[in-house]
């Protein structure tokens, strides 16, 4: 049966982009080959052209050098249609290559998504109210406990508001009587005014014999004061 219908052949897999894309771009090299080998015939012809006479020599280098130049535009017409496919392929490889990224990341959304479902059955909002709840009154017993760990000893608490009053007066009147940063208490106690001074008094007497025989001789008692004179008693 096999020799009468044959084998069933396996079908070939159809070329990818790439493929197409590499099969395209060695026709591309090819035809840059031949536009080479044609642009340099043609540079030769022109020179013998420009050699040659005029007369039936230069008019078949012309029809030569006519043949090349058709070939060549055929050429150039070839290479622009294979870039055009080669443009046409790259857009259809980007798009693919679009279309493989978003799949790719709709199935790690969508990973992520049950992932995410899955963990928040675990997690309740409630949980976290109370547990919030209980953090600021833990928090709330900790300043307590601090403030009172951080009291003073032997301070009374209940000051009165005229015994404040005093206290500050007190501590301004010290620290107006302070000079040059010298509490009160060390600086020199004040000079007593001198009352004989203000009241003009005579300045008590020395005891100086001689002193007073000078001032009886001038007329002056012992207290700097003129003498009354004496009667003279006759015997």
């Amino acid at each position: 049966m096999r020799r009468v219908f044959g084998v069933k052949k396996d079908k070939e897999p159809p070329p990818s982009i790439q493929d197409a894309s590499d099969r395209i771009g060695k026709r591309g090299d090819t035809v840059d080959e031949k536009l080479k080998k044609l642009d340099a015939e043609l540079s030769r012809y022109k020179e013998q052209i420009k050699k040659t006479r005029p007369g039936p020599a230069q008019e078949a280098l012309k029809a030569r050098a006519m043949r090349v130049l058709n070939q060549k535009r055929m050429y150039e017409g070839q290479r622009d249609m294979l870039y055009n496919q080669t443009f046409n392929l790259d857009q259809v490889a980007f798009a693919s290559e679009g279309l493989k990224d978003a799949q790719q990341t709709m199935s790690a959304l969508k990973s992520a998504n049950k992932e995410l479902k899955g963990m928040m059955k675990t997690v309740k909002i409630q949980d976290i109210d109370n547990l919030q709840d209980e953090m600021m009154d833990m928090m709330d017993m900790s300043n307590e406990i601090q403030e009172t760990l951080g009291r003073s000893y032997n301070v009374p608490d209940d000051i009165d508001e005229d015994e404040l009053m005093g206290e500050l007066d007190a501590l301004e009147a010290d620290m107006g009587t302070e000079a040059d940063g010298v509490p009160s208490y060390l600086q020199p106690d004040k000079e007593e005014p001198n009352l004989d001074a203000e009241l003009n008094l005579p300045s008590a007497p020395s005891g100086n014999a001689a002193a007073a025989g000078r001032a009886n001789a001038q007329g002056e008692d012992e207290f700097g004061l003129p003498t009354v004179p004496r009667a003279s008693v006759r015997s």
